[in-house]
């Protein structure tokens, strides 16, 4: 039985996100808060130089960021990004539920393997917090652009303390700064693509869910609260993408060769 009906999904084609509402009950969204802040504080049973992780800026500015490299950069809450967490047991056993793999089947196709491009926690830590400007997300590497993002807040995610900003349809307008090899928009893209009364803060509850179209304009705010603003972001795509770095493979979510507890502990213990 599908869990995303068909009206959901006119709403997604249409908008480029579909809030799915509150997935985790209270004890698994406990279970992954506990997980990710182990992981941050270096107590986490795992080979931290599998994961690249990176602290946050103290000037809420990008370009200030450290940086993103394998290995934990100290005990430490105010992590902004960890990757690679498809090979930590807990976070894995929850991008791999089924109604990620029904979303998956609708937008590359019934039954088609899908791989993870990437499993990322983003973190606003409290009074902090990175800016994050206009972007589509996309990666010139690949020779297909990945379509969809599953983002799930692990705080409550607000204006406040930096929810995700959204241009609702704008996906449909296809990659509009050709020339940013990260999709980031030009001042001038942003005085017409970005204009206020189009845009929409995404905020979410703990443990609500939502679906992305990775050419969604999308940008999120400092944290100006008391309260962290945490999350986890999993981009699935068709396994048969194509990395045009020489060596470079992405672990299968969903299909034959699928990422298992068993495989992710004997990977980590190499």
């Amino acid at each position: 039985m599908n869990c995303i009906s068909k009206k959901q999904w006119h709403r997604y084609e249409r908008d480029g996100f579909l809030k799915l509402g509150k997935l985790l009950s209270d004890e698994d969204l406990s279970a992954l808060q506990e997980e990710i802040d182990a992981i941050m504080i270096g107590s986490a049973n795992l080979n931290y130089d599998k994961l690249t992780m990176q602290l946050d800026s103290l000037t809420g500015k990008t370009k200030d960021t450290g940086a993103h490299t394998h290995g934990s950069k100290g005990s430490t809450l105010n992590y902004r990004k960890i990757q690679q967490l498809e090979y930590d047991p807990v976070f894995l056993e929850y991008l791999q539920r089924p109604i990620f793999r029904e979303a998956c089947n609708y937008i590359y196709g019934a039954d088609q393997p899908i791989a993870i491009f990437r499993a990322m926690f983003m973190n606003k830590p409290a009074g902090r917090g990175t800016w994050l400007p206009w972007h589509q997300d996309r990666w010139p590497v690949l020779d297909r652009d990945p379509q969809l993002t599953i983002w799930t807040a692990l705080d409550p995610s607000t204006k406040e303390n930096g929810c995700l900003q959204i241009v609702p349809g704008s996906h449909r307008k296809g990659l509009i700064n050709q020339e940013s090899g990260a999709g980031f928009l030009t001042e001038e893209q942003m005085e017409e693509h970005c204009q206020p009364n189009d845009i929409v803060s995404l905020e979410m509850k703990a443990g609500e869910v939502t679906l992305l179209h990775n050419h969604l304009l999308h940008a999120s705010d400092i944290n100006k609260s008391s309260q962290s603003r945490r999350a986890f972001s999993v981009c699935y795509m068709d396994a048969a993408t194509k990395d045009e770095r020489d060596g470079i493979t992405y672990p299968i979510a969903f299909g034959e060769g699928a990422l298992t507890s068993d495989s992710v502990l004997m990977a980590m213990a190499n």
